[in-house]
């Protein structure tokens, strides 16, 4: 499931903003970006996230920034010393003469330092932003689980469509053997001509081995059984998306044979109105955990 979400705060010394989004994906992938010097916060940071997540690729980023009365101005001046005598070579070269700002705006020539915290003020600076890492995760959370809201009720309405196929399938069945008679002693009339006619056992016993191979009651009876099932996993409220995956087989596979017993226009559409729905539910159950 996708979200967003933001936490900003500061201090006597610095200013920081931690942001977390989540993006679909079958599993669980983590990154993390976290302000030069404070690595040591992305372990506890991933647990957090394993802790609250199951799925999504989960983007987690801190940004320090120091206040500009706590930085100072250093001059390298060995790499000065190096830029110049290079300059002047130049010059002797007949070049234009080394500009000042062109000297120091070589990288390197001036460096913009934070004063060094002191491993008390370091100590309750991580605390604090680990506070507010866990802080943007539950947010995060929050929003995700009222997604996951949105997408079961969508997705209990995918069911019913699906339960009232399956039940207008069931019903069409219902005519299915006299339907396959009729058009068997049809065809059988066109083939045999004026020969004589078979055997009313003869016609019985073709028309029944066509039933059995068309017989889609076990079809729709898994069908119920699997809609029912998805239906307690979206009322369960835990994680599901596993087993949704799973059931997303079975409804294709129960709706992949009832297509291929078909022996009717109406029920052929049908099946592959099911298909559809169960397609649309499976892109779903790819984004709830």
């Amino acid at each position: 499931m996708t979200g967003f979400a933001r936490t900003e705060g500061r201090n006597e010394r610095f200013s920081w903003v931690v942001e977390c989004k989540s993006l679909n994906a079958r599993n669980l992938e983590i990154r993390c970006r976290m302000p030069q010097g404070f690595d040591d916060l992305e372990p506890s940071a991933r647990t957090h996230i394993a802790e609250r997540f199951r799925r999504g690729t989960v983007n987690l980023s801190v940004t320090l920034h120091p206040f500009a009365s706590h930085k100072k101005l250093t001059i390298n001046h060995d790499l000065l010393r190096q830029a110049v005598e290079a300059l002047r070579s130049f010059h002797e070269d007949g070049a234009a003469p080394p500009r000042l700002d062109a000297i120091l705006a070589i990288p390197g020539v001036i460096e913009s330092q934070d004063d060094t915290l002191c491993e008390e003020a370091r100590g309750d600076l991580c605390r604090i932003l680990n506070e507010d890492i866990e802080k943007t995760l539950s947010s995060l959370l929050h929003i995700r689980q009222a997604e996951g809201g949105r997408l079961r009720d969508l997705m209990r309405g995918q069911l019913e469509n699906m339960e009232r196929l399956v039940e207008q399938a069931d019903h069409a069945a219902v005519g299915l053997p006299e339907m396959l008679r009729a058009r068997f002693e049809s065809q059988l009339h066109e083939w045999m001509g004026a020969m004589p006619p078979l055997p009313a056992d003869r016609i019985a016993q073709e028309v029944a081995l066509l039933l059995v191979k068309s017989d889609i009651r076990e079809e729709i009876d898994r069908l119920r059984t699997h809609i029912e099932a998805a239906r307690e996993l979206l009322a369960s409220g835990g994680a599901m998306g596993r087993h949704l995956d799973f059931l997303c087989q079975e409804f294709n596979r129960e709706a992949n044979t009832l297509c291929s017993k078909s022996q009717d226009v109406e029920l052929t559409r049908m099946g592959l109105s099911l298909k559809g729905i169960i397609d649309q539910f499976r892109e779903q159950s790819q984004n709830i955990e």
